[in-house]
């Protein structure tokens, strides 16, 4: 009954800080399916193969995935150096020893034979031989072999079992921490691709814009030379080319950056052949996600895992400082044999053995042990108040998700038709102009109209992309 005795308090999961369902208005989407998003492999999520090979050597080099695989690597081992403690530690030990006698008894002592062992917590001795000799002195040797086991805790109030279901939960966060990490790496990664195919396009549409705004000098040039335009008509055309200019060189820039942020995550430089060339109208995930699910998948997402672990392992401490409040029995024991004579060291009669057992139990510690307990009820409940919020965090951020999801494609639909009715506008204001019907202004101005629509639409298809990728990440997709 006594080595059943658990004294940590019965773990019961918090209660989801977080209302049951996502939120439901005229932002949201209406329900698309049940579908558990963390039940999809992200190679199955994005369906772009330059993408999926680009994030598989992300996941194969990048430093921080490293760290993540190595923090894992130390929390198991502290389990298991724990865990050890749980059983006694047995230690051999084999000595010898000889000293020299005078004719009148008298000797200086080399040393008597003792066997020591270490375990969880202090020494024990083995076996003792010494030799005693009369007039007429002479060399006497000692030899002794033994096992023993020292200062084991007999473990009646389960403070060593709470300490290493502490070390083990906190093994199993880092695990979860590993998760977190490779799921946040994967999205960074497809975020940064994606990121780079619209600045490409940005780039293809300033460069597109120059080359229409180089018309529009070469045009007015023309005509002012002839006396049908004004100098105030080319150099408003001048201001357009030079603005489009700077986008160029704006765009080339910010395209390098890209790459280099690209390479930073991956962990190595990404060849050209696995870089994208735009980002157009394309699908490089799957279109839909699901979205009518409750919010308990939440409980399912790495970092949330990871707080609960957490949680676990400050509700195991707290036994353990229980656990300091009763009496410490430990046993120490050792068998072995001692001789004289080598050759009669394992011969009749030399065996011998001793156990011990111990109990301590503190009196008076000026309020240590009540101070460590405070200290762990404490942390439990600062582990309770992070974990709540791990939950609050993930629901407010699939709560953003979706509320962007919602209204995307609208978005995308008002600026494909905004773009197209500039590139209509700019047309027929051109026309016009030339045929002497409107000034140059009106010119100028649709034209610039048509460069803000185009990037304003471009920016927009990129916050699709990246929203389902964003969806994905919060739903707790990835892992696989």
């Amino acid at each position: 009954m006594l080595a059943g005795c658990d004294l940590a308090p019965h773990y019961q999961r918090p209660a989801l800080a977080a209302p049951s369902t996502f939120p439901q208005g005229p932002a949201y989407a209406a329900a698309a399916g049940t579908t558990d998003a963390a039940a999809i492999g992200w190679r199955d999520f994005f369906v772009d193969e330059r993408l999926r090979q680009t994030i598989a050597l992300g996941l194969a080099n990048n430093r921080d995935a490293r760290v993540a695989a190595a923090n894992v690597l130390q929390a198991r081992a502290e389990y298991r150096a724990q865990r050890a403690d749980l059983f006694p530690t047995i230690a051999a030990n084999a000595t010898a020893s000889a000293r020299h006698t005078g004719s009148n008894g008298s000797s200086l002592t080399s040393g008597n034979t003792t066997t020591t062992g270490t375990g969880t917590a202090g020494t024990g001795s083995g076996t003792t031989t010494s030799t005693n000799t009369e007039n007429g002195g002479g060399t006497v040797k000692d030899y002794a072999v033994d096992l023993g086991v020292s200062s084991f805790e007999l473990d009646l109030f389960g403070r060593v079992r709470n300490l290493t279901k502490a070390a083990q939960d906190a093994y199993f966060a880092t695990q979860a921490a590993q998760d977190a990490v490779r799921i946040s790496l994967i999205s960074e990664i497809a975020t940064a691709w994606l990121t780079m195919a619209s600045d490409q396009d940005q780039l293809a549409i300033a460069r597109d814009t120059y080359k229409s705004f180089q018309q529009s000098v070469e045009i007015t040039g023309a005509q002012f030379h002839k006396g049908i335009a004004s100098e105030l008509d080319v150099q408003q055309a001048e201001t357009n080319l030079q603005d489009a200019r700077y986008s160029i060189a704006q765009r080339t820039t910010q395209v390098a950056q890209d790459q280099n942020a690209l390479d930073l995550l991956v962990g190595t430089t990404v060849t050209a052949d696995l870089l994208p060339a735009q980002l157009g109208t394309a699908d490089y995930t799957l279109p839909q996600l699901p979205a009518g699910i409750d919010s308990t998948v939440l409980l399912k997402r790495p970092d949330v895992i990871e707080a609960e672990d957490q949680l676990k392992a400050q509700n195991a401490n707290i036994g353990a400082a229980r656990a300091a409040f009763f009496p410490t029995i430990s046993l120490t024991a050792a068998a072995g044999t001692a001789s004289s004579s080598l050759s009669s060291l394992f011969s009749g009669g030399t065996f011998s053995w001793n156990a011990t057992g111990a109990s301590a139990l503190t009196l008076f510690d000026f309020g240590r042990n009540r101070a460590n307990l405070r200290y762990a009820e404490a942390s439990r409940d600062a582990a309770v108040a992070t974990y709540e919020k791990s939950v609050q965090t993930a629901f407010r951020e699939v709560s953003d998700a979706l509320a962007l999801r919602g209204t995307i494609g609208e978005q995308i639909a008002a600026h494909e038709a905004g773009a197209n009715a500039a590139g209509r506008a700019a047309t027929l204001s051109d026309a016009r102009y030339r045929g002497g019907i409107d000034s140059f202004l009106t010119t100028l101005i649709a034209q610039r109209t048509l460069f803000t629509a185009q990037q304003a639409l471009a920016t927009t298809r990129l916050q699709r992309e990246t929203n389902l990728v964003t969806l994905y990440q919060t739903l707790g997709g990835g892992i696989s």
